[in-house]
């Protein structure tokens, strides 16, 4: 793909996550780079920042005629006008994977992949290489706090992706190493069973080459399956008794290193050996989980112990990971990205040991008709580490515009197993209305799902002037 001369490069729905974070890396390699998006704008103001050039809308007069090539995300549709004017005009057209993919199979990369956990994974394992000088490339699903965008553009060796499963993107992905997270069915739209799904791992797994390394989870048996079809080293992580990276819970399990900020405390033994204390920002126990596996991946690449250790202690996270948004008549209001039943659980287990004492309200928006269906009597018993939930209308996504299952029904079941604490409510507008004269300082409200579900959180802080 790539010439010796810097190229023009156009990216038709540059700022989602990803498109955004590849935009990001075409510019610091030098490359002239500008798009169009019509969507949320969630990357608008990163993009600004690069003075990267979006146009807000879709319209085939912004294509130039003078462009080297075309990237376009996997959610724009063969009808859009400016895939059109592409192929009219015979530029040559990548998707957003197999445009990542010529990237990241031009270094040492390494994929972080998994139901849950990725974003936050990678994320560390990136930072830990930073402050390690290792100057790594990594393209992560969300910003990352301290970056203040969610992409680094690195002149080192290393290239760190998140590697996403949907659409069969492994496919344009030849890792030298890979993280593998966790394995729980999702995204039924693409695979329609769990084994089709598992597969689409243990197969990514399988491409890693005798001399690369895999870093998986060991507690789970449908990873270690996962696992199973890769002949290069395999580092175990986990609780278990068997992991080579094993983790112990230190006490107190939560610790107060000033008044500002709580650290998550606990340790690792490689082997017999103990590697010492380490201690996180993040809370739960998933989040240990995420940060071994970025220590056990960090220490493979010869990364410092003690850099390592500092590294993901200063770690602050990635926006709509349990981010704290502020606060409204007291209340204090998070916002996350759980839109999975077993990613839901994980994180109200994670509030309530943060804020033990508190009343614990989660407004969850359901992430398309799909996944809703599938998992629908999972979902429903995901809540009961809430002492109250509001479901609202399910967030069909570009993908979908309709689909069988509905949220009043979700609601309903939901309340057969937590009776009473489960209510419907419409609209993200609705929900702010009924907590913003309702919470208080004994509570905390967490807004939770893929969709557009944090402008609960946002808006009940922007309402903050508006309360008696």
């Amino acid at each position: 793909m790539f010439k010796s001369k810097a190229e023009k490069i156009y990216i038709i729905g540059i700022e989602g996550a990803g498109t955004s974070a590849l935009a990001q890396v075409y510019a610091g390699l030098g490359h002239k780079v500008l798009g169009s998006d019509n969507g949320d704008h969630f990357y608008g103001d990163v993009l600004k920042r690069k003075k990267i050039k979006v146009f807000p809308s879709y319209a085939k007069e912004n294509l130039p005629k003078n462009m080297d090539w075309v990237v376009y995300s996997t959610s724009i549709k063969n009808d859009n006008p400016e895939i059109i004017e592409a192929k009219e005009k015979k530029l040559k057209l990548y998707s957003y994977p197999e445009a990542l993919g010529e990237l990241f199979n031009q270094k040492f990369g390494v994929a972080v992949c998994g139901t849950h956990g990725k974003t936050t994974t990678t994320a560390m394992l990136a930072q830990i290489l930073k402050e390690s000088e290792a100057n790594p490339t990594a393209v992560v699903g969300s910003e990352v706090i301290q970056w203040k965008t969610n992409t680094l553009a690195g002149g080192g060796n290393y290239f760190i992706i998140e590697a996403d499963e949907y659409q069969n993107k492994f496919q344009y992905y030849n890792p030298w190493a890979v993280v593998l997270t966790s394995v729980d069915w999702d995204h039924p739209d693409f695979f329609p069973n769990f084994q089709d799904y598992k597969d689409a791992f243990r197969n990514f797994t399988a491409k890693i080459p005798r001399h690369g390394f895999l870093v998986f989870c060991g507690d789970e048996r449908n990873v270690i399956e996962a696992a199973s079809g890769a002949k290069c080293e395999k580092i175990s992580y986990g609780f278990s008794e068997n992991s080579v990276y094993k983790i112990k819970i230190c006490e107190p399990r939560i610790v107060n290193r000033s008044a500002k900020r709580k650290l998550q405390a606990f340790e690792i033994y490689r082997g017999n050996k103990s590697l010492g204390k380490f201690e996180i920002g993040l809370f739960g126990k998933h989040n240990i989980l995420n940060a071994v596996a970025a220590v056990a991946a960090a220490c493979k690449l010869g990364a410092n112990l003690e850099k390592i250790k500092a590294a993901i202690k200063n770690f602050q996270g990635t926006a709509r990971r349990f981010e704290y948004i502020g606060k409204r008549g007291g209340a204090i209001l998070i916002d996350d990205y759980a839109h999975h039943p077993n990613e839901i659980k994980a994180t109200l287990k994670a509030v309530k040991e943060l804020y033990p004492r508190k009343n614990i309200i989660t407004v969850f928006q359901p992430h398309s008709y799909s996944r809703t269906e599938a998992l629908f009597s999972e979902f429903a018993q995901s809540f009961s580490g809430s002492s109250e939930t509001i479901i609202l209308d399910i967030y069909g996504s570009v993908r979908e515009n309709s689909g069988i299952a509905h949220s009043k029904k979700l609601a309903d079941l939901a309340n057969r197993y937590d009776p009473g604490r489960v209510k419907y409510i419409s609209s993200i507008g609705e929900a702010v209305k009924f907590l913003e004269s309702k919470i208080n300082n004994n509570d905390v409200v967490i807004s939770m799902g893929a969709g557009d579900v944090w402008r609960v959180a946002k808006e009940l802080k922007a309402a903050k002037k508006l309360a008696k």
